[in-house]
């Protein structure tokens, strides 16, 4: 396998772990993160950042808006670096874009609010927008940079661990307004899986990349000796 094939496009099982890691942080938004006792309470990851604002929690409500853009930046690195030819290509940078803009603020918040309540999502959305349009170049290189494994690997690392915090963080706050004592709803633990997954396989795809490209570099050394 070639070292573009390694920084490109995981191959083999580890796509398919890759897809299933990054469809699960999809699935987990649209799944209840907060299992409240009655049927206006059950929230799920799309709403939650809108309801736990009114328990005064401040900055931390925009890690629940982490998922969608930890999502969004994923795709944009995975697709970074592919020929700009293909059509494949242009739909990837598109979605990237798209997940992102779940976390985009209502217009009446926009609005409304002050800038501290919606600026820092508006600002992550454009970073995703950014991120697919560096892509355009980096498509350019013969072979794409090995580091855009490990970056994409930090960032799902985020995903998993900074909404779990802020979950876990919040909890005793929405327990002792409830009177009740809420768990931890299917969500949270499916989007912390699935962007464990795919920081896992980016870490292997840039493990052997980097190998790939020492093997590489190593080559023409024998060859002269």
């Amino acid at each position: 396998m070639s070292t573009t094939g390694y920084t490109a496009r995981p191959q083999g099982r580890r796509r398919t772990l890759f897809l299933l890691g990054l469809t699960a942080i999809f699935v987990a938004y649209f799944l209840v993160w907060l299992p409240g006792p009655g049927a206006g309470l059950q929230l799920i990851g799309i709403e939650i950042g809108e309801w736990i604002k009114f328990l005064g929690v401040g900055a931390l409500r925009n890690l629940f808006y982490l998922p969608p853009i930890v999502l969004g930046l994923c795709i944009a690195l995975w697709a970074a670096g592919w020929p700009n030819n293909r059509p494949q290509t242009w739909l990837a940078r598109g979605l990237a874009v798209s997940v992102a803009l779940l976390a985009f603020p209502a217009v009446a918040a926009i609005q409304l609010e002050p800038p501290g309540e919606w600026a820092w999502r508006l600002g992550m959305i454009g970073l995703v927008a950014a991120v697919a349009a560096a892509g355009v170049l980096l498509a350019r290189r013969a072979t794409p940079p090995a580091w855009l494994w490990l970056l994409l690997a930090a960032v799902a690392a985020v995903g998993a661990v900074l909404p779990t915090w802020a979950y876990l963080s919040v909890l005793p706050v929405v327990r002792e307004i409830m009177r009740r004592p809420v768990g931890i709803g299917p969500g949270v633990w499916l989007n912390a899986a699935g962007a464990l997954l795919v920081m896992v396989v980016a870490v292997a795809e840039w493990s052997d990349a980097r190998r790939a490209a020492q093997k590489s570099a190593a080559a023409p050394e024998a060859a002269a000796h």
